[in-house]
């Protein structure tokens, strides 16, 4: 059986015992909505509008701290992979940062920044920058020595071995980093929306929570989950295209 008739044989099973266990075992209908009633809710959501702004403010929020993350954390990355004295400089921010639970921060950047969009992305970015980091420069200090004294060894300057050797061995540390940051952004996104928001995907599981309102936050949870499913899977097939020496 292919790969892809497994996992969507899993997602169908999950999906038909989701919806017995909410029609049949759980009494209350204020604590879990069937994936029949979150279908049916989404069509109204999406027709008056209030969905389409959600999922685009978090879209936007996403983007902005994703993407600035990958840039500065690839770059702090390649610093610290090629410089000890910036390894040195640069190891106790990324280890204390990396370590410091991003929710509790989410208040003093509400603070700091007011309930805009910029709070959303610093949080988004906050927490998607360290791994990239991490995984940036633990991939070029992988690269095997033997290759780069042999390619050396044939008059390849620092400049050729970095682009020839280093990077290629790195390539798949990175992509890893970057898909490791889709999952830690969209939690980002929610946790940022949660403290102040005036709209989004995480607003709207507020609101739905505390109106209890199941079945509209139910949908929003899903949307993030597929979000972070297409966008995950999208990262594995560019990878395999850029990087097809990362399957052997």
């Amino acid at each position: 059986m292919p790969r892809r008739a497994w996992g969507a044989g899993s997602v169908l099973a999950g999906l038909a015992f989701w919806e017995f266990a909410a029609r049949f075992l759980v009494e209350s209908k204020l604590f879990l909505a069937a994936p029949t009633q979150i279908l049916a809710a989404l069509g109204p959501l999406w027709r008056d509008g209030g969905l389409k702004l959600h999922v685009y403010t978090s879209g936007v929020e996403f983007i902005l701290g994703y993407g600035s993350a990958c840039v500065i954390g690839v770059f702090l990355g390649f610093l610290m992979a090629s410089s000890d004295g910036f390894k040195r400089v640069l190891q106790p921010w990324v280890s204390g940062l990396y370590a410091t639970p991003t929710v509790a921060l989410a208040p003093l950047f509400l603070l700091w920044f007011g309930v805009g969009i910029l709070s959303k992305v610093v949080v988004v970015a906050l927490l998607v920058v360290f791994p990239v980091i991490i995984n940036t420069e633990t991939g070029l200090r992988q690269t095997p020595r033997q290759l780069v004294e042999t390619v050396r060894s044939f008059g390849a300057n620092g400049r050729q071995i970095f682009f020839k050797v280093s990077l290629p061995a790195a390539l798949p540390f990175i992509f890893a980093g970057l898909r490791l940051g889709i999952g830690r952004g969209l939690i980002g996104v929610v946790v940022a929306e949660l403290f102040g928001a005036r709209a989004g995907l995480g607003y709207l599981i507020q609101q739905s929570a505390e109106t209890f309102n199941m079945a509209a936050l139910f949908a929003g949870v899903i949307i993030l989950a597929v979000a972070g499913i297409l966008l995950t899977n999208g990262f594995l097939w560019l990878e395999k295209r850029l990087v097809p020496w990362s399957e052997n």
